[in-house]
Parts: C-alpha cells; sequence; structure tokens
C-alpha cells in the first residue's frame, strides 16, 4: 500500500507530534552522520524542541583530557571565521563596485564637458556663451593656429635639409639641365633657322611663251 503524501502544517496533536519528532530527529541524526562519514564533510546539526531540550550532532573531533570529544564549538567556531570572512569580501566588493560608479560618473562627466568644448571650438553651441568665453575660445583657437603653423615650418625646413643632403652640389631634381632641348625651344629653334623661300605674288593673265 502506498504511503500518502504527509500535508506540510503543524500537527495539532501533542502526542503525535511529540512521536513524529522523535522519530524524525533521530532519522536526520542518522543522515548527517552517514552523509560526514560517506563524504568526509564537516556537519553540525543542532536542535531544540519544543520545551527547550538540546539535540545536537557534530562530526569534528578535537583531543581533550587524553580523550577524543565531540566539538560542536569547533564547528561553530569555524562557521563564525567564515561568516566573518564572507561579509568582510562583501563589504569590500560593495565599496569596490561603489568606487568604480563614483569613477564611471566623473569620467561621465569629463566626457560631456569635453565634447562640449569640441563643439564649441567647431563652432557649434556658441548661443549660451558669453563676451568672455567666446573671446577665451578666440584666443585658445589662435595660439593653437600659431603652434600648427610653427610645426608646418619646422618640417618644410627639415625636408629641405633632407633634400640638400641627399643631393649634395648636383642641385635639385627641378634645377639640372639637359642635353635635350624642349619641345618648345627645338619648334623655335627650327623656325628661326629655317631657309628663306621667296615667293612671288602676280596678278593677271599668265604669259604667252613663244
Amino acid at each position: 500500500m502506498a504511503r500518502g503524501k504527509i500535508q506540510m502544517k503543524r500537527i495539532e496533536n501533542a502526542t503525535s507530534r511529540q512521536a513524529t519528532f522523535s522519530k524524525r530527529r533521530n532519522g536526520l541524526m542518522k543522515k548527517a552522520f552517514e552523509l560526514s562519514v560517506l563524504c568526509d564533510a564537516e556537519v553540525a546539526v543542532i536542535i531544540f524542541s519544543q520545551r527547550g531540550r538540546l539535540y545536537e550532532f557534530s562530526s569534528s573531533k578535537y583531543v581533550s583530557n587524553t580523550s577524543f570529544t565531540s566539538s560542536m564549538q569547533k564547528t561553530i567556531e569555524r562557521y563564525h571565521q567564515y561568516a566573518k570572512e564572507d561579509t568582510g569580501k562583501k563589504a569590500s566588493m560593495e565599496q569596490y563596485m561603489l568606487h568604480l560608479k563614483h569613477e564611471a560618473a566623473d569620467m561621465s562627466r569629463k566626457i560631456e564637458l569635453l565634447e562640449a568644448s569640441k563643439r564649441k571650438f567647431l563652432g557649434q553651441g556658441l548661443e549660451s556663451c558669453s563676451v568672455d568665453e567666446l573671446q577665451e575660445i578666440s584666443v585658445q583657437l589662435e595660439r593653437s593656429l600659431s603652434t600648427i603653423r610653427v610645426k608646418k615650418d619646422q618640417l618644410f625646413k627639415e625636408q629641405i635639409e633632407q633634400l640638400k643632403a641627399k643631393y649634395g652640389e648636383k642641385g635639385m631634381p627641378w634645377q639640372s639641365t639637359s642635353s635635350v632641348q624642349p619641345k618648345e625651344a627645338r619648334i623655335h629653334s627650327l623656325s628661326s633657322g629655317s631657309t628663306d623661300v621667296e615667293t612671288e605674288l602676280f596678278i593677271g593673265l599668265p604669259e604667252m611663251r613663244c
């Protein structure tokens, strides 16, 4: 015959409640012992009955007065130590996360300021700027433009020096002469040095030769 499902609620009958407590308490202690032996786990069970009577089981042992005594206190101390460390880790993690949130907020504000400054340098969003702010932006742009011009001149000078060092006394490629005259020069020479051809224009009937 199949066992019926027990409804999880308080047993109203005191006698049945006490019998069930004793039976299930013993079963719980047995399972705790089996778990500690089979899995080599440290197990501790603390039970207070309805009348306040204590029942306990601990798998940990320690030597006291040359005899092995069950030690619930050892397991409890280990639990407190673990709980303390775990609480400290959680607190440290919370502080670290809070610090990251503050840094993210500061970074977001800095990015917004940089974006606003960039738009102003590009000539955008100037409606809310005062005369002093516009003057400051103008000065900064002039300073930046001056720095760019100085850098550009420096690069030009360096390139010229490199070309001089490369070609030396031969001169620059665009300054070298060639034995071949340009096409325009040859055309001019041919046109100026060509033989003069005399032409005579005669108007009238051709002469009849005898």
